[in-house]
């Protein structure tokens, strides 16, 4: 029963902290205090599965903070060497100093729990999962894990929670309120920890890092995402057409295709998209914006991953290779093309006509001959295409540019088949 009386009076010290009572009750934890603290001191530790959860980091806030009221779990704090006992020269008030970190308490109890902090003791532990807790408060909260019980509600929407702390968070998601800003740039974020995330990308800090190859991340998320690409994992199913994905937000995007949503509208031609990167990138036809150059060769892109393939070309790397040819390829989704000329495998049909296409886009771009649209206007005749690189080939017309260069003869040309033509020339008389 002492056992127990001890966890309950670190219970009801750790409430009171959390929801502050009126003096005079006060007064009387902190004269409880002291008779606890006479008589109590030094007893076993016994784990109390059943006690009110109160976080624990509570202990951990603001230098030379006075608490008050606890029992001690653990030993003698006079005589421990990380702690002192001194006195308040203004009230005479004696205090408990803890030598580690400076801060102040009212009574020995409450310096034995954060004195945990530092040596890391874990006196109470889980009797289903066996995980260890420095307070029986946070066993407590722990063990709602186990029974599901959330007995903290949100007024407004009705939703429960384990812990007050995520309560709190929670609301913030009603009230609007961002208290934790960034004192680098200004934005406001809901939690401390996403603040402390997002100022990463000020200092560059990328602590979590990739032991198969080194690349760092600023969040573990991004790591463990990243780990999926070496060990071939694919968790996210989609439950349509079996196809799995390595991130949820890809399997999101991939469930319009079936569903045919296309929320992302262009206000200029009107055509919709499934995500808004793609309507993004989609308006820089329109625009002519091409925002990522080459410093090799001079040359521009609408986007970066369509820069990071083309500077393969000047590196001459192709890091995808055709298990059954051996062809490599500088870009997967090339490799994923060339490996269904193997397979034959055409799993994009036409729902007018029933022909089957290897890629999505090439059964997107035959769509049209059906539907007679146009997207791909020229800006400087109008003319309309059914695929971009139609329009990028025509737009040489007006520039006269020729990029495709017979490296036999020099000749230059607009398009590469007419160079792939020209070029027999040169070896079909050998």
């Amino acid at each position: 029963m002492a056992d127990q009386q001890l966890c309950d009076q670190e219970r009801n010290s750790s409430l009171d902290q959390e929801d502050p009572e009126p003096p005079e009750i006060k007064e009387e934890q902190e004269e409880l205090c002291s008779i606890q603290e006479g008589e109590q001191l030094g007893l076993k530790q016994e784990t109390d599965p059943f006690i009110s959860p109160v976080a624990e980091s509570q202990d951990q806030r603001g230098n030379q903070h006075v608490d008050s009221g606890s029992t001690s779990h653990s030993s003698n704090v006079d005589n421990s060497p990380m702690s002192q006992t001194e006195s308040d020269p203004a009230t005479g008030n004696k205090f408990f100093k803890c030598d580690t970190c400076g801060k102040n308490f009212k009574c020995k109890s409450k310096l034995n729990r954060h004195l945990r902090i530092h040596t890391g003791e874990k006196p109470y532990s889980c009797e289903t999962c066996g995980k260890s807790f420095a307070g029986c408060d946070a066993l407590s909260a722990h063990m709602r894990i186990h029974t599901g019980n959330k007995s903290l509600k949100c007024d407004i929407c009705g939703k429960e929670f384990i812990y007050k702390a995520n309560l709190i968070v929670h609301l913030r998601v009603h009230t609007g309120e961002r208290p934790y800003s960034c004192e680098t740039c200004g934005k406001s974020f809901a939690r401390s920890s996403i603040l402390f995330i997002h100022k990463r990308i000020h200092t560059g800090e990328r602590p979590h890092v990739c032991n198969t190859c080194g690349k760092g991340f600023m969040h573990i998320s991004g790591l463990t995402k990243h780990l999926r690409i070496h060990t071939g994992e694919k968790p996210y199913v989609c439950n349509t057409c079996g196809k799995s994905f390595t991130q949820g937000g890809n399997l999101h995007s991939h469930m319009k295709i079936h569903t045919g949503e296309k929320p992302h509208l262009c206000n200029i031609c009107g055509k919709g998209f499934k995500q808004r990167s793609e309507l993004t990138n989609h308006l820089r036809i329109h625009t002519g914006e091409r925002p990522f150059p080459c410093n090799t060769c001079g040359k521009s892109f609408t986007q970066s991953g369509a820069l990071t393939s083309h500077l393969k070309i000047h590196t001459g790397e192709k890091p995808y290779s055709c298990k059954t040819c051996g062809k490599g390829f500088i870009h997967k989704g090339n490799l994923d093309f060339h490996i269904k000329l193997h397979t034959g495998e055409k799993p994009y049909i036409c729902n007018t006509c029933g022909k089957g296409f290897r890629r999505c886009s090439d059964l997107t771009t035959h769509s049209r001959t059906h539907t007679g649209e146009k997207p791909h206007l020229c800006n400087t005749c109008g003319k309309g295409f059914r695929n971009i690189s139609h329009l990028t080939d025509h737009l040489r017309i007006h520039t006269g540019e020729r990029p495709f260069i017979c490296k036999t003869c020099g000749k230059e040309f607009k398009r590469k088949s007419i160079l792939n033509q020209h070029f027999r020339i040169h070896t079909e008389g050998n």
